[in-house]
């Protein structure tokens, strides 16, 4: 018997045809119903695409639970509609340079015309800390990107950024949090039939002087520009431009480009993940330094909001820093430059407590939130904060968010510095490692077959909290639900073990993973320090993946 789709089904997908205002996904649903192909009709169908504090993000295709016009227009009128509602009337929006990213930013444009309100565009696909930039310059209620940042290929997004201050909340330019979230996602499902939308053209395309701008403001963090060869990676993302004007106005040569990589492509081809973190991303990068004799590799993300540094190791060759070594030397670096009196130094709970240590031993004031930069800006004074996913806030004045742009430039102000001294980056760690003790981190991560699984091997934490971890002793247990401290409750725990070992257990906030952070700290002579430490991290992630795997 012939496969019949239900009739629930297809009144769902037509009812949404009739709406959708793409011409291209329409065909695509029409030729699933054609062939009765259930499971991707229902993979497409599966409830509207989540809008939560990272905006939204999705694979391309048709249908409400993937990033389709139809979503950005429903989207874009919610948030229009949450605007109404708080009395705000601006907007800036811009793109990167993904599959679909003008049509959305034009479909988010005409709809926020069409709400009557003040309409500014970015002039063209351009890195996510520009669009947080113009939307604080031009006083915007409201900044959206249209972007998946680091993703695969096939997907595209939204971020959400606020300007002022919303429902108590500080945000001058930084990322949506709660209750705004919920409330955008209310809107959103009580929007009227699309067709039924006003949409008007006319918004002001914002000039070169915008990002000029930016540009400007960015290149005033050198202080005393040098020669340095620096290779630089946008990853096949917006970049490069917008990174080599800032090194010219600052003083510096344009770095030497990884040329397969500087110009967008949204097929990504040199890679099989554009995050700078997965293995192989950098690959290219480290080659050109090579041949290049190069004195450090700077790598973007596609948006170009975070920052992944390489160096060349006298016993290992070239390698990438990790983003706690990354956050280590930044905080370092500004600490020892004097902020002004009451300013903060911040990080993510899953990121290394170094920055804690370097806070106090120079007398700066010192906070940690929640995982994400949302978190991270909303806090008063903050000259620097960090995650330890590449996202570094070193000129918050400028931009309140990650840029991995202006991490760039102090990156290699620092690396400049340091050269005059007859010094390294590495030089510079050891440092600090001499001074606070080597702080070794790693992730790792556990993937399950559903929300009950991670919710279950939290709770085996939670109840039958383990007295010891490889060894080594329990001293103190602090389930993030139920916080101690001045954090807002999170689905998580944390571990301290004796001898310096933290560990943090966490459901991953985009995938079904549980993501497991472990900070071991090891006193004494750098070389002996980090070989124990290694030996320590070991024992420690071999028993953690034991106890997050056993039934």
């Amino acid at each position: 018997m012939e496969n019949q789709l239900s009739p629930d089904l297809v009144a769902q997908v037509e009812h949404w045809i009739a709406e959708d205002p793409d011409p291209k996904t329409q065909a695509q649903l029409h030729e699933l119903l054609q062939s009765k192909n259930e499971s991707e009709l229902k993979s497409c169908f599966s409830g509207f695409l989540e809008f939560g504090t990272a905006g939204l993000r999705g694979a391309l295709g048709p249908g409400p639970s993937r990033m389709n016009r139809a979503v950005v227009t429903k989207t874009a009128a919610g948030i229009a509609s949450y605007m109404k509602k708080h009395g705000m009337n601006s907007v800036a929006i811009g793109r990167d340079a993904r599959y679909g990213s003008e049509d959305f930013t034009r479909d988010t444009a005409e709809i926020m015309m069409g709400a009557g309100f003040k309409v500014f565009v970015l002039p063209r696909p351009l890195p996510t800390p520009v669009l947080a930039f113009v939307t604080r310059k031009l006083n915007c209620d409201v900044g959206i990107m249209v972007t998946a940042s680091h993703n695969p290929p096939q997907d595209n997004g939204y971020k959400v950024y606020l300007g002022g201050t919303v429902d108590g909340v500080l945000y001058d330019g930084s990322q949506i949090i709660s209750p705004a979230d919920a409330q955008i996602s209310h809107e959103i499902s009580q929007v009227p039939p699309l067709p039924s939308l006003p949409r008007a053209s006319g918004w002001s395309v914002l000039s070169e002087d915008d990002v000029d701008a930016y540009i400007s403001a960015t290149a005033k963090l050198a202080k005393n520009p040098g020669k340095l060869k620096v290779v630089y990676t946008a990853m096949h993302g917006v970049g490069t431009e917008t990174l080599i004007k800032v090194f010219v106005k600052a003083g510096f040569p344009a770095p030497i480009l990884v040329s397969a990589q500087a110009q967008p492509d949204p097929n990504f081809p040199t890679v099989a993940f554009p995050n700078p973190e997965e293995p192989g991303a950098i690959d290219l990068a480290l080659k050109t330094a090579a041949e290049e004799s190069a004195d450090l590799v700077i790598a973007n993300d596609p948006d170009a909001d975070r920052c992944a540094v390489a160096v060349k190791d006298a016993v290992t060759g070239w390698r990438m820093l990790r983003g706690d070594e990354v956050g280590a030397l930044l905080a370092e670096y500004i600490a020892r430059n004097k902020p002004a009196a009451n300013s903060v130094m911040a990080n993510s709970i899953v990121s290394s407590t170094i920055v804690s240590k370097i806070a106090r031993h120079y007398g700066v004031k010192f906070q940690e939130t929640l995982t994400g930069f949302k978190w991270l800006s909303k806090l008063p004074n903050l000259c620097f904060a960090y995650e330890e996913a590449l996202g570094y806030a070193v000129d918050t004045s400028t931009v309140n968010d990650k840029d991995g742009i202006s991490a760039a430039l102090m990156m290699v102000q620092m690396a400049t510095d340091l050269a005059a001294e007859g010094k390294t980056i590495l030089d510079l760690l050891d440092e600090i490692w001499a001074r606070h003790g080597f702080h070794a981190t790693r992730q790792i991560s556990v993937r399950t077959t559903s929300v009950k699984q991670i919710s279950d091997t939290l709770g085996k934490f939670r109840k039958n909290t383990p007295e010891q971890v490889g060894g080594y002793k329990l001293i103190q247990f602090d389930d993030l639900e139920a916080p101690k401290d001045h954090l807002p409750p999170t689905n998580g725990v944390r571990m301290f073990l004796e001898g310096g070992t933290r560990i943090i257990i966490r459901p991953s906030g985009t995938e079904p993973k549980i993501k497991c952070y472990i900070e071991v700290v090891t006193k004494g002579e750098p070389s002996i320090a980090k070989s124990q430490a290694a030996q320590i991290m070991d024992v420690i992630e071999e028993t953690l993946r034991k106890m997050l795997t056993a039934p």
